[in-house]
């Protein structure tokens, strides 16, 4: 697989898979979502060489997190995770979107999806490279 520079140093396949139909988001454009059938594709895609993979807190929301986490479990050495912050959600769900400093998600948003993947992905913190994250659009 060939790789692309991202930045100064992080190397990731040229191939990236995109997470986001894994949560059932799109329904319309892709079809109904099966965990056993996206984790299949994860597994796949990782046995291809790809290194890439994209996801957010928005999608389910959370879910889609978790399914990827536990889909890498045991193999997440070497994985790049791309992941978007900056939604507010209350109990009913989505609300919108604030990627501003004073929303308290910009700050707990990293820990908590890090914490996600942490309990999905690894049997100890160490395990796992750093989690880089880009802010929703405001």
């Amino acid at each position: 697989m060939k790789t692309r520079r991202l930045g100064q140093s992080l190397e990731v396949s040229a191939l990236g898979l995109g997470c986001m139909p894994m949560a059932g988001i799109g329904k319309g454009m892709y079809g109904a979502a099966d965990d056993d059938e996206s984790i299949a594709t994860i597994h796949r895609a990782i046995d291809l060489g790809v290194t890439f993979f994209d996801t957010a807190e928005v999608y389910g929301p959370h879910r889609n997190e978790e399914l990827l986490g536990n889909a890498i479990k045991g193999r997440r050495d070497g994985l790049v995770i791309a992941t978007k912050f900056g939604f507010d959600f209350d109990e009913t769900g989505f609300k919108g979107v604030d990627s501003s400093p004073d929303n308290p998600n910009i700050r707990s948003g990293s820990a908590i999806s890090r914490r996600r993947f942490c309990r999905s992905a690894a049997s100890s913190a160490s395990a796992l490279s750093p989690i880089r994250r880009s802010a929703a659009a405001s």
